[in-house]
């Protein structure tokens, strides 16, 4: 390979930042940091694998866990050229987990990226290999899938059955990356070591002490991250498809909200606030997301922002939701004034950025779905609130955006969610709504991919959902048949035709539309 060629692989140089020191790379690498007053008991090893997210045109992020505190090294390869990047060392502090933020990596190119530790004196560990495919700028198709809810309502990793084998369904499709729409783990769910099924079939879990109890410390929540990570269908496919990930409620409680204090006799910690703290800690720990400071990601009262937009070239951008952070309490959901499932702040920049986005495709990625009823108690943890009516509440907030995408005239707008753990492809239209102010879409919800099955919800008429398709099981059906468990999965063609599917774990596709551009 030339050294032009060298070049352009990495646009001139790769840049890096991390969850600590900036590192430099091998070849003219500023000096690399002194080691911390660490304990060395042996080589390195990667008990969890690695993983790389928020890959976009030309970087991404990438993650790894050490066995013990040691220095993330990265060595990017695409064909002879390579370059050795060292990042921030992983340490208790960060529950043993390092990240690197890659960039001026090369535009629609696939890159092998190998990770390792370093010990304090040097030694290199034990290295895992990640593909990482950037995404292409010119006239270039993609794909990606999608689904949530891991680990759920008892329904933990069983070897007898394979594991968690809707990863390795998902991870068959060869995408191009993955979006987890949130319940990344099931914080509020104990897992016990064997569970009977209604037809007496007896359900083993692999079970670790984190996952036997509720999460309330941090150690808890970290430990529900660890044993995900057990499943080998898992490891297989993070190491080799990027991960957009996203978080809902699960990750903290059920159906919490800020400002919430629990009337729950598990839990010693009732204060909703300090739980969220934790969990979001550990959270952002094990997802490969950028810490946000190198990329303009903080917030006005200085936190990380979890919302964000992915750019994946010429057809599509993605948006990345959090409607959890910002969410109002749940009420019976008909105040007359517009409350919080985004915030305003997420509400200003989403409609901004889709305004600016000049991609054939803008997927919204969304922790809720709109338009169906989700109680809690006798409140409402949905946006929608049961009242076909005129928009009330959260709703007020949903209706602003969509009225200002139509007088901006941005088209092609898909939403993809889960939450639910039953699928479902919804047409929103005008003509069926009470709120009319905005131009016809798409939103396809799919789930569990391995938590209890549940469903149908009932519908809210006010932006005007028609359930084209629905397909669910018997309520908390576990994974074992695979045939009310799911994920969807998008095709983008090289001239932006957008071919939408739902299969179940099993890879049986239930339900196909082709989607034109306008």
């Amino acid at each position: 390979m030339s050294e032009i060629d060298r070049r352009s692989l990495f646009a001139g140089a790769l840049g890096v930042a991390g969850a600590g020191a900036l590192s430099g790379g091998l070849l003219g690498a500023r000096p690399a940091a002194a080691a911390p007053s660490l304990v060395r008991t042996g080589r390195p090893t990667l008990p969890q694998g690695v993983m790389s997210g928020d890959v976009t045109t030309n970087g991404g992020v990438v993650w790894a866990r050490s066995d013990q505190p040691g220095r993330l090294v990265a060595e990017v390869r695409v064909g002879r050229a390579r370059r050795v990047v060292r990042g921030p060392w992983a340490t208790p502090d960060s529950d043993l987990t390092a990240k690197l933020d890659l960039r001026g990596l090369r535009p629609g190119t696939e890159h092998e990226v190998r990770l390792s530790f370093e010990s304090g004196d040097g030694v290199q560990g034990e290295t895992g290999v990640l593909r990482l495919p950037t995404a292409p700028t010119q006239r270039a198709g993609q794909s990606f899938v999608w689904t949530g809810d891991t680990c759920g309502q008892g329904w933990g990793i069983n070897p007898d059955v394979g594991g968690m084998v809707g990863y390795r369904a998902m991870h068959a499709t060869r995408p191009d990356f993955f979006i987890h729409s949130g319940d990344t783990i099931y914080a509020d769910g104990p897992i016990e070591p064997t569970v009977t099924e209604p037809d007496g079939q007896v359900w083993r879990n692999l079970v670790i002490p984190e996952v036997t109890r509720v999460a309330e410390t941090l150690a808890d929540y970290r430990g529900r991250h660890r044993y995900n990570h057990l499943d080998t269908n898992l490891r297989a496919m993070y190491a080799d498809v990027p991960v957009l990930a996203q978080w809902d409620d699960h990750e903290t409680v059920n159906n919490w909200y800020p400002g919430e204090i629990l009337d729950d006799p598990r839990y010693t910690e009732k204060r909703v606030d300090v739980l969220a703290a934790r969990a979001r800690q550990a959270w952002r720990e094990w997802q490969p997301i950028s810490d946000g400071a190198a990329r303009g990601r903080r917030t006005p009262d200085g936190r990380n922002r979890i919302y964000r937009k992915v750019s994946r070239g010429k057809h599509l951008d993605v948006f990345c939701l959090d409607m959890r952070t910002y969410k109002s309490p749940n009420t019976a959901g008909l105040e007359a004034q517009r409350t919080s499932i985004l915030g305003p702040e997420q509400t200003a920049w989403l409609v901004r950025e889709l305004r600016r986005s000049n991609a054939t495709w803008k997927v919204i990625a969304a922790d809720l779905p709109i338009g169906l009823i989700v109680p809690d108690g006798k409140a409402q943890e949905s946006i929608s609130n049961a009242d076909d009516g005129a928009p009330l509440g959260r709703e007020l907030e949903i209706a602003h955006v969509l009225r200002e995408l139509k007088r901006a005239r941005v088209r092609n707008v898909l939403w993809v969610t889960a939450d639910v753990h039953y699928c479902a492809a919804h047409h929103y239209d005008p003509s069926r709504a009470a709120f009319t102010d905005f131009d016809p879409f798409w939103e396809l919800v799919a789930g569990p991919i391995s938590a209890g099955g549940f469903g149908p919800n009932e519908l809210d008429g006010t932006f005007g959902p028609e359930a084209v398709f629905v397909k669910h099981g018997t309520t908390n059906q576990s994974p074992r048949a695979g045939t009310a468990h799911f994920f969807g999965h998008v095709d983008i063609a090289d001239d932006g035709l957008l071919t939408a599917s739902l299969r179940d774990i099993n890879g049986s596709v239930l339900w196909r539309r082709e989607l034109q551009p306008s």
